[in-house]
């Protein structure tokens, strides 16, 4: 998993909580790289998820609600890092389903080395958008906040459903516009 995940994973914890709680969550978690990433490094997603479970335990928040909390956090942070990546895109569903052809190509340009998620278009229309998300790393929840921050940033009235009645084809995620 690449270091800016884990660097800005940091950042929000920093912003969130404190700068203290960064420090115990990476002494808790007892980690093999302990706790210096740089955005460039690559590095287990044990660490990711050790860290997230530290924090859950000393915030009592369960994992899966951090976890979201910080994929809405990480989809603010691209918007500002990454401004390129929203130029002349102006809806949920046109951003979501360019994300294997526009932003994931362009992510492996920067970090070649960079082991993404998939996201596949199952259907759409124009009131309807499902994805498949696939990833051995199964950061759902992580894809979910990402998103939930989309749906945000773009200001549309849209549902999100999580369906995992077919783990065999991936987690599937159903958006749908509201009136």
């Amino acid at each position: 998993m690449k270091g800016v995940v884990f660097t800005e994973f940091l950042g929000m914890v920093e912003q969130t909580f404190s700068a203290d709680m960064v420090d115990d969550i990476i002494d808790d978690a007892q980690l093999p790289s302990g706790g210096a990433y740089t955005a460039v490094g690559t590095y287990p997603h044990d660490e990711m998820v050790a860290m997230v479970v530290a924090l859950s335990r000393r915030v009592n928040l369960p994992v899966p609600d951090l976890v979201r909390a910080f994929g809405k956090h990480l989809f603010g942070r691209f918007v500002q890092a990454y401004p390129s990546f929203f130029d002349g895109v102006t809806d949920t569903f046109q951003f979501l389903s360019g994300i294997e052809d526009i932003i994931h190509a362009e992510v492996l340009k920067l970090y070649p080395d960079a082991e993404l998620p998939r996201f596949d278009v199952e259907e759409q229309d124009e009131q309807n958008l499902t994805l498949l998300y696939h990833s051995p790393r199964h950061f759902e929840d992580l894809a979910e906040g990402l998103i939930l921050g989309s749906i945000e940033y773009f200001g549309q009235p849209i549902s999100l459903m999580r369906d995992a009645s077919a783990p065999d084809r991936g987690q599937r995620f159903h958006l749908e516009r509201r009136a």
